[in-house]
């Protein structure tokens, strides 16, 4: 059961930097996107 507890932990942690990243990139994109379409406007 130990085991079982040390990889569900691992694969939490691991999942979770995932998750951060990919908030991280998609919130960048949004900005980026932001900036272009104002730039495409004016």
């Amino acid at each position: 059961m130990d085991g079982i507890d040390v990889f569900m932990v691992i694969a939490i942690i691991l999942f979770a930097r995932l998750g951060v990243r990919l908030l991280g990139g998609y919130r960048k994109m949004k900005k980026n996107n932001k900036k272009d379409s104002e730039n495409e406007e004016s």
